[in-house]
């Protein structure tokens, strides 16, 4: 009798259930409406997120919660600005020299390409347009090659979007600390309101979504990071103008399995292939990423992500569409964790289903 009594307890009832579900959805509907406006939030969130830990370490050092945050959020914020400050330059160089290349590139196809095209398969239309692009690059190079020019420009040209841009890169580290500073606190009252009766299976499903997005957010980020370094050295080595733009490129997609080493192979051969016009520079190209697929592989993998997150590419890349449809650039911060925490209620769920009734009879 008393053990019916504490499942009785134990479960919802059905008007709880709808009742919750209800806050789902207009939880849902509150997010899309205000999609727009949350990306500082989320990257807020994010950061935080990596930060806590880092803090609850350091408080195991005798330090006030206060000094540790302090110390996590310049470290964090010092080490953006120093990398934004240092790559920016850089990028805007070799997006110069990439635009400025580019008309050479259009002549070689047009040569090349096009005859061998319109003796194949018949296709002579497109020189015209190759011819009119050429002469588009050329015109416009100096605006496309001039980044941060450009930025001031149309900030200068827009008093609105400027002070909006202001307005989120001011936000950013302002939410941060508060939300690393009461991110403890955040989670306690966030437990304290969860229904007594699931309360053991929502801290379990909890703990297991936080295990994964651990991994994937701190293990992740670090093998992008890792791999962006390792191919734009690789490629800085075999003389490659454009090294830092593809391996940057290759590096921060590279959190799709083979998408970074297919993206930046293909980028890297062309450009490879349009500057030296030799075979040797090509086959050296292929064993930079050769070499950086079989690190990533053998010991960045196993060692900093693990086999736990165990998304599907073709879920991470659906994931990613999905949420940049839905919310924007808002949808595609949240595409992955979201994608994790849905992964984990799925594994619960599909356990379930093979423990119900429904699949024994």
């Amino acid at each position: 009798m008393e053990t019916q009594d504490r499942q009785a307890r134990a479960s919802l009832s059905d008007s709880q259930r709808w009742m919750i579900a209800a806050a789902v959805a207009a939880l849902c509907a509150l997010l899309y409406l205000l999609a727009p406006v949350l990306t500082p939030f989320a990257l807020s969130v994010l950061l935080a997120y990596m930060g806590d830990p880092l803090a609850d370490r350091l408080e195991t050092y005798k330090l006030s919660r206060t000094l540790s945050v302090v110390i996590v959020f310049t470290t964090i914020f010092t080490c953006a600005l120093a990398a934004v400050l240092l790559l920016l330059p850089m990028i805007e160089q070799q997006i110069g020299a990439l635009v400025r290349r580019l008309p050479g590139y259009v002549d070689f196809v047009r040569a090349t390409v096009m005859p061998a095209l319109a003796d194949t398969l018949g296709i002579e239309e497109g020189t015209r347009v190759l011819d009119a692009l050429k002469a588009a690059i050329v015109q416009h190079w100096r605006q496309a090659g001039g980044l941060a020019v450009g930025l001031v420009k149309e900030f200068s040209q827009s008093g609105v979007a400027a002070v909006a841009w202001i307005a989120n890169i001011v936000l950013i580290p302002v939410v941060t600390f508060y939300l690393l500073r009461d991110w403890d606190v955040l989670i306690e009252k966030i437990h304290a309101l969860v229904p007594r009766a699931v309360e053991p299976g929502v801290v379990r499903l909890s703990k297991e979504c936080d295990s994964m997005l651990a991994e994937f957010f701190r293990g992740q980020l670090l093998v992008m990071g890792a791999l962006a370094l390792i191919y734009t050295l690789g490629l800085s080595l075999v003389g490659l103008e454009l090294a830092l733009l593809i391996g940057l490129t290759a590096g921060l997609v590279s959190f799709v399995p083979y998408l970074g080493f297919f993206v930046g192979v293909v980028c890297a051969v062309v450009a490879a292939y349009f500057q030296f016009q030799e075979v040797l520079p090509l086959i050296w190209v292929l064993a930079v990423f050769g070499v950086g697929q079989a690190i990533e592989g053998m010991l960045l993998t196993p060692m900093l992500v693990g086999d736990r997150i165990g998304l599907h590419p073709v879920a991470v890349i659906f994931a990613v569409l999905a949420g940049g449809q839905l919310f924007g650039f808002f949808g595609v911060l949240l595409a992955l964790p979201v994608a994790a925490v849905i992964m984990v209620l799925l594994h619960h769920a599909h356990e379930r289903y093979l423990k119900s009734d429904i699949y024994q009879t």
